[in-house]
């Protein structure tokens, strides 16, 4: 007698794209269980009470990416989301009391770059162009499910389509997509502009959350990658969910939730169930075994496959390539409780103003962030690590008592495997100093400011959230590791080698990120799966 599945479909992780792959599943009208091993739901993109009155978004700390297909086909905003955008865009103070800060309009961000360049302020509305025609065809390719190369009839007429579409794009567009594929983030930039705060500014994006040297050839990707979304309609823009990053975690689930999604918290999964080369559901912790037609897996794949898959189902290939997965983002994040608001040499007062509601930028150079890198490489961590800070309780007075605030820094570049034997266990609090003398530099009110501080090397975000190697993206960035490659060659339509299991989660493509956009690509594909009588 074969066994009645208790559900069609079980997640593994209960971070954003899991609770997205459930809702739309369950959309579809299947029977969907969320099992997280954490107490609270949301994984990375989560918000938490630090010290007491004083709560952020412990992880992921800002929103762009979040796609508004998602948004909209959840009916997240009836689920109580809230999304602003920034007042102010960005903020770079330079260690010589100079400064650059603008809105997000191009008219003033001539203006603020002038005084460094003519030439750049002049050239600025052709970069953003060409920018801007480039992620659109990013946009394009990441609500897609990409061809597996040698796949069949359906991934060569898939492959031809996309073809076409950048075909049509135009010569220009077609150079710099391949530019901004291949190119260093730093070549690329040298060859736009002159003016180190403008290369400064716009070249975190291409090292944030990547370990490399921004002279590091594809790092431009990497930068491309952050400008692919958009807030309330407007392309490109960051800004603030209502009451942290959890508040998109908890509008999916209550999206879910709606519609029949299962969600249990302190349940992790001890491994997969497998029999005959086929997934049959979960082995908890706690000894249960839960059955499902198909499991979801909302996990590093170098943890599915070496950690959740029984060794003697893995396929020695399958193994190698896990094995061989590049995990390490070079982060280290930090939440901070202020007394007051840092106090600028360049814009002096604690009085709430302009840049203290903007993005703020503490990497002056490109040359400040190879020198950061340099300093990591060897196992190491950087001495001036580039810094983006975000005072987030200006934007949102939720998640701090009155006349007090919360910043979120998230530094580059921190080596998740450190020399000589040493541990983050024994070094992580020198670390801290570091990056408060390196805000302290700028602002040197900071030190006195700080109230309470959370703090998260690339072990503990390993440890706590699963993020192997510290790894905001569930895997490098990198040209064998993205579209057709993510997470291996012949498995990045999300199905993975053992029937009836998929990958959710972002080591699948489109990569890292508050997208949203692995758990809906996922259950795109599992939908069609149980139409067609696949599983």
């Amino acid at each position: 007698m074969v066994e009645k599945a208790a559900f069609d479909a079980i997640i593994i992780g209960a971070g954003h794209n899991g609770l997205a792959c459930a809702a739309y599943l369950a959309s579809a009208g299947l029977s969907v269980k969320v099992f997280e091993r954490r107490h609270v739901i949301g994984g990375a993109a989560v918000t938490e009470e630090f010290h007491p009155g004083f709560k952020n978004s412990v992880c992921s700390y800002t929103v762009s990416l979040l796609n508004p297909k998602v948004i909209r086909e959840l009916e997240l905003e009836r689920h109580g989301l809230e999304i602003v955008a920034r007042p102010y865009a960005n903020f770079l103070p330079l260690p010589d009391g100079n400064y650059l800060r603008y809105r997000n309009d191009l008219d003033e961000m001539r203006a603020a770059i002038s005084p460094y360049s003519e030439r750049d302020a002049d050239r600025l509305g052709d970069y953003f162009e060409v920018i801007e025609e480039t992620a659109d065809i990013l946009r394009a390719l990441a609500l897609e499910t990409p061809p597996n190369p040698g796949g069949g009839v359906k991934d060569i007429l898939k492959t031809l389509r996309m073809g076409r579409r950048l075909r049509k794009a135009g010569p220009r567009a077609l150079e710099n997509f391949a530019k901004l594929m291949t190119m260093s983030v730093g070549d690329y930039l040298d060859g736009w502009f002159e003016s180190d705060p403008l290369k400064g500014m716009l070249g975190f994006d291409g090292i944030v959350g990547n370990l490399v040297s921004p002279y590091h050839p594809g790092s431009a990707y990497v930068l491309i990658h952050h400008a692919i979304g958009e807030i309330n309609g407007q392309k490109g823009a960051w800004g603030h969910a209502i009451g942290g990053m959890g508040a998109i975690s908890e509008a999916i689930a209550r999206s879910g939730r709606a519609k029949g999604v299962e969600i249990e918290t302190e349940a992790p999964v001890a491994e997969l169930l497998v029999e005959g080369g086929k997934t049959r559901g979960v082995k908890l912790a706690d000894g249960r075994e839960v059955t499902a037609r198909i499991t979801a897996a909302n996990v590093n794949p170098k943890l599915l496959f070496l950690k959740l898959v029984p060794a003697d189902a893995l396929e020695p290939e399958v193994k190698r390539r896990m094995e061989n997965w590049r995990c390490r983002s070079g982060s280290f994040r930090m939440n901070v409780a202020l007394g007051e608001l840092p106090d600028f040499t360049c814009l002096p007062g604690t009085n709430l103003q302009e840049h203290h509601m903007s993005g703020i930028y503490l990497c002056p150079s490109l040359g400040y962030m190879e020198r950061a890198y340099d300093d990591a490489k060897g196992g190491d961590y950087s001495k001036e690590p580039a810094v983006d800070m975000l005072i987030s309780s200006t934007v949102d007075a939720s998640l701090a008592p009155e006349g007090r605030h919360v910043a979120s820094l998230f530094c580059q570049h921190f080596h998740p495997e450190l020399s000589d034997g040493r541990s983050w266990i024994d070094v992580k609090e020198a670390a801290v100093d570091t990056i408060i003398e390196t805000v302290n530099r700028y602002a040197p009110n900071f030190r006195s400011s700080i109230i309470a501080v959370q703090s998260l090397s690339p072990l503990d975000l390993e440890r706590e959230f699963g993020l192997t190697g510290g790894d905001i993206f569930h895997g490098c960035l990198d040209l064998d590791q993205i579209f057709s490659l993510r997470p291996m060659m012949g498995h990045a339509d999300y199905r993975m080698p053992l029937k009836n299991l998929y990958l959710c989660g972002s080591g699948a493509h489109p990569g890292g990120g508050v997208t949203g956009l692995p758990g809906r690509n996922a259950a795109r594909e599992i939908i069609k799966d149980f139409r067609r009588r696949r599983v």
